[in-house]
């Protein structure tokens, strides 16, 4: 990004943050309320952040209730997850020394067996234990036939290292686990996979094992390039071609796997995180389907689709859904991202109130899907284990609506779903987190062609202007959409109909903010079983 790179702000230093817009304590915020309704969000932020393992005084909790989070310091990468015994081990970029101003990254691992609740389990790949210094991304893979020599079952970790400090010799070294995932060691000091050169981006190794040809897959992000490289033991790697997209920045956290559609289809899926704002397109997930013969990836498409069209879902990993005998599914992936953006990365109530930063996404189950015309895209849903963390539901049956609602419903976390049905209107949506006077919320909805989730009239991180309102695809004349979205302290997630469409955006409204409302623009509209759920983690 212009004056600063993703991997300058990678270090995770809170300190000399710029001021940016954040919340008032609530108490502030509910005395403005109620004083003058045509009042703003007031701006502070101090110009130290300092942990703060508690909220202080007078400045009440912003963690999420049912997100990840990370317990102290600084997250940002997710790692994608491996399958353990029964259980997910989730490694992801880690600063404990975030709040000194100490820069770089460890792995931390987090376990859940059910991907709504999260264990913590401590670092896992520590920082600056060699002269390579910090850990950046990558992958890890459990080496089931120990291809490596470290035995069957460990656990073989590729990152991303930058030798001497800084960012500009990237290259990638090995790790290992042998007791499933806990801790890791070093494989020496030495890459096994050298820079190309002084300044290159060459990271965020993704591994993966290809059965067919009894070898080891790699996927690295080389600025606007995937390259690819086979590897017979995990630790001597050959080049064996790439994909290039030009337009999109820097690609980084590549992913590729394989998912079977409901009609047989089998489709290959090159994920990259990438920048698109240029050109009007999100800076999420893009990704192609095609075909992949271990060694070339052809995609379907020359552009790219989005897994997510929100501001806020970066650094995203796709990984395997385990079934109870531990068989992997064919037809189902989990997905999760990094709920923040590399433009306001450091802005958050919760460095202040918490002592942390660092949120992910929910994990969703994707599956791939064809169109009437006969291409593919992935649909995301959340994870079905938050059914099994439900605290509270509140059916409210079929509301209609001529202009606006305001629903018998307080809440700061929650779902709500409904499908919205008309015969004429230009736009029907909710009203999230609305103030007591109306005059502070955040819409989700559709309007003429295009569905939407908007935080303008919350605070929220993005001090430009910019990027306030995210828009997808929509036909008007179905007459009827289907929305679930996921609402939590500092974030909003909104899935369109089947899931093709999904926005994930930060947003920090002030706690005392709980209403609900229902509206339409230009006509009446049903609002289907609406149904709000809260959830206990």
């Amino acid at each position: 990004m212009p004056g600063m790179s993703r991997r300058a702000l990678f270090t995770g230093s809170a300190v000399g943050v710029a001021a940016a817009m954040l919340p008032a304590s609530p108490a502030a915020a509910a005395q403005a309320a109620a004083t003058s309704a045509a009042t703003a969000p007031t701006a502070t932020s101090p110009k130290s952040a300092k942990a703060r393992p508690k909220a202080t005084t007078g400045c009440a909790s912003y963690r999420a209730e049912y997100h990840h989070t990370v317990p102290d310091g600084w997250k940002n990468d997710p790692q994608r997850p491996v399958w353990i015994d029964g259980t997910y081990h989730y490694y992801y970029l880690y600063n404990a020394d975030y709040f000194t101003g100490v820069v770089g990254t460890a792995w931390r691992l987090a376990t859940s067996t059910d991907l709504v609740t999260f264990r913590d389990g401590g670092v896992a790949v520590p920082k600056d234990t060699t002269p390579n210094g910090n850990v950046w991304s990558g992958s890890a893979v459990v080496d089931t036939d120990n291809t490596a020599g470290f035995g069957a079952g460990a656990v073989v970790a590729l990152v991303t290292m930058s030798p001497g400090g800084g960012t500009d010799h990237q290259e990638q070294f090995l790790y290992y686990s042998t007791d499933k995932g806990r801790t890791f060691t070093n494989y020496g000091t030495d890459p096994v996979l050298p820079s190309p050169g002084v300044g290159a981006d060459f990271r965020d190794p993704k591994v993966i094992r290809d059965e067919e040809r009894g070898r080891w897959v790699m996927a690295l992000a080389e600025g606007t390039k995937v390259g690819f490289y086979h590897s017979d033991d995990l630790k001597k790697w050959t080049y064996a071609g790439g994909f290039v997209k030009e337009g999109l920045g820097a690609l980084e956290c590549p992913d590729l796997f394989r998912l079977t559609a409901a009609d047989g289809t089998m489709k290959w899926v090159l994920g990259v995180s990438a920048n698109g704002k240029g050109s009007g397109l999100p800076n999420t997930y893009a990704y192609w389907t095609g075909s992949f013969d271990g060694s070339t990836f052809t995609a379907d498409a020359t552009d790219p689709q989005w897994l997510d069209h929100g501001f806020d879902w970066y650094a995203a990993v796709t990984f395997d859904k385990h079934r109870a005998d531990g068989s992997t599914d064919p037809a189902t992936r989990y997905a999760m991202g990094w709920l923040n953006n590399w433009d306001y990365a450091n802005t958050t109530p919760t460095i202040d109130c918490d002592g942390f930063n660092g949120i992910d996404s929910i994990v969703r189950e994707v599956t791939l899907k064809r169109t009437a015309s006969g291409a593919y895209y992935l649909a995301s849903q959340p994870v079905a284990a938050l059914d099994d963390h439900v605290s509270r539901t509140v059916n409210l049956g079929n509301i209609e609506v001529d202009g606006s609602r305001v629903l018998d419903y307080t809440g700061i976390a929650y779902e709500l779903t409904c499908r919205i049905t008309w015969d004429q209107l230009t736009g029907a949506g909710v009203q999230l987190r609305r103030s007591a006077d109306g005059s502070r919320h955040i819409d989700a909805g559709i309007y003429s062609d295009f569905a939407f989730l908007n935080r303008r009239g919350a605070v929220n991180p993005d001090t430009s202007g910019k990027r306030q309102e995210s828009h997808t695809p929509f036909d008007p004349s179905a007459g009827t959409v289907t929305l679930r979205i996921l609402v939590d302290r500092t974030s909003v997630e909104m899935f369109v109909d089947d899931g093709r469409y999904v926005h994930s955006t930060e947003a920090f409204p002030y706690l005392v903010d709980t209403g609900l409302a229902l509206f339409t623009v230009d006509g009446t509209a049903v609002f289907r079983d609406v149904v709000i759920r809260e959830f206990t983690v």
